[in-house]
């Protein structure tokens, strides 16, 4: 390793400590002075926003930049195969482990207060569009254009249910948009991606022509690169206040509700809560590492550890797009090829979500639980591990926007969509577990894709 390289590792560890001691310092915060840490959110959301600001341009660049370093077209064929592969390998696996651990540790049997679940049915099984959208919105903090933008196709009407036909439609949708800046303006990088992923398929058959394009892609990819590194210097600060006002409004809503706090609220649905975490553990510290180590031989555990500060924003801004910047660059530093990166990890956050599918699976059986007398027969179990595993896919890199495609994993078994309020209460916490899997699952497929790359000419 040569000098640059260390001073480079021995920054990025001491940025690793001071966001972890930044998140432990907020919580804390967070729980003994809350109203404090709740007025602490516009640092946060400076930070988040910042953050948010150059996903897009990102996005198109560094796409376009592992496109145009294969050099040819026709090579895109192999690794492209070997990214979805694994992509739908590691989301059923996900899936798979989350209907284990939910029908092992039997979260939903005997544990939730049947006072809550009869006060839950007295709203009636059709609830519409807009009441899930608003109480959605009141819970994430995002607007309710926001909400419903993650699914658009979802059905408005009393009696009209969303299905697997909805979420098909819709990632088929997703793909295309009659407005690439409107999408730029709305975080939508799906059609942003397929564009991009076009236009240097292009670029790669028109040599020459298009150097000074080429040239100037590959500099902006650089520059906004050396802005996400700027912005790091920033990030334990950043982070500090946006864990603390979330953690802060939290604490603030569950004493105004008369649960007594954080914890007494986890305490009531904890067994769902641990499940959850359960099988997130399982899937990252297991599943995962040993797709990593089948594939590369190397040590997935020191791979992890690279991935940490990205692990660490994940959790904290419970975003896999905002946190999409700091993935790349974790990704390169942790030995990963740019090409590989580049191409794999923004389709990544935007496709593969492996933690949200395990959630979406296992929160669907935690609820079909509490209904004594529910079938959950095998062919009820394998419909929730498909639309889980479609629902998750659906989901955008948003917080919580699991809670809009886990309305579509509820309506495929029959199961009530109000229901899903047994749940709110902890997700916007678990929400941040997810996200952290997902962007590991991500960083996993980068180093995964990369030996499906075509070799290095030699010179």
């Amino acid at each position: 390793m040569s000098d640059t390289e260390s001073a480079k590792s021995g920054h990025g560890s001491r940025l690793t400590l001071y966001i972890c001691v930044a998140i432990i310092a907020a919580i804390i915060l967070a729980l003994v002075a809350p109203h404090f840490a709740e007025s602490l959110d516009i640092g946060g959301e400076l930070f988040l926003r910042t953050l948010k600001m150059i996903v897009v341009p990102l996005v198109f660049t560094s796409v376009m930049c592992g496109i145009m370093g294969m050099g040819d077209v026709r090579k895109l064929g192999r690794p492209g195969a070997a990214a979805i592969g694994y992509y739908l390998a590691t989301t059923v696996l996900a899936v798979i482990v989350g209907l284990i651990v939910v029908n092992i540790m039997r979260p939903g049997v005997g544990t939730v207060d049947q006072a809550a679940i009869d006060k839950l049915g007295e709203g009636g099984m059709g609830t519409p569009k807009s009441k899930i959208i608003k109480s959605i919105s009141e819970d994430s903090g995002l607007s309710q254009n926001e909400v419903s933008g993650v699914l658009q196709g979802l059905p408005d009407g009393e009696a009209e249910q969303p299905g697997v036909g909805t979420i098909i439609k819709n990632l088929a949708l997703m793909l295309v948009t009659d407005n690439l800046f409107v999408s730029a303006a709305n975080t939508q990088l799906l059609p942003i991606i397929v564009f991009a992923i076009i236009l240097a398929a292009l670029m790669t058959t028109m040599g020459k022509e298009v150097a000074t394009v080429q040239t100037f892609i590959e500099q902006s990819n650089e520059l906004l690169m050396k802005f996400v590194l700027l912005l790091m210097k920033a990030a334990p600060l950043g982070i500090f206040c946006l864990v603390a006002a979330r953690f802060g409004k939290a604490q603030v809503e569950a004493i105004e509700d008369g649960t007594g706090g954080i914890w007494a609220e986890l305490m009531q649905i904890g067994w769902y809560f641990s499940t959850v975490l359960v099988g997130l553990g399982l899937h990252a510290f297991i599943t995962l590492p040993l797709i990593f180590y089948i594939v590369r031989r190397e040590n997935p555990y020191v791979f992890m550890y690279r991935m940490s500060k990205a692990l660490l924003m994940a959790f904290s801004t419970a975003s896999s797009s905002a946190t999409l910047p700091v993935t790349l660059e974790c990704c390169e530093e942790a030995g990963v090829s740019e090409k590989s990166t580049e191409f794999v990890v923004p389709l990544g956050a935007t496709i593969n979500m492996d933690g949200t599918a395990l959630y979406e699976a296992a929160a669907a059986i935690f609820i079909a639980q509490t209904i004594p007398g529910f079938d959950l027969s095998f062919t009820t179990q394998m419909i929730i591990a498909v639309t889980a595993t479609l629902a998750a896919i659906g989901a955008a890199g948003i917080p919580e926007a699991g809670l809009v495609t886990m309305l579509i994993v509820l309506n495929a078994v029959g199961l009530p969509l109000e229901y899903i309020g047994l749940i709110l209460t902890v997700d916007w916490l678990l929400d941040r577990f997810r996200t952290a899997v997902n962007v590991f699952g991500d960083s996993i497929g980068a180093a995964v894709v990369e030996k499906a790359l075509p070799p290095e000419p030699v010179s």
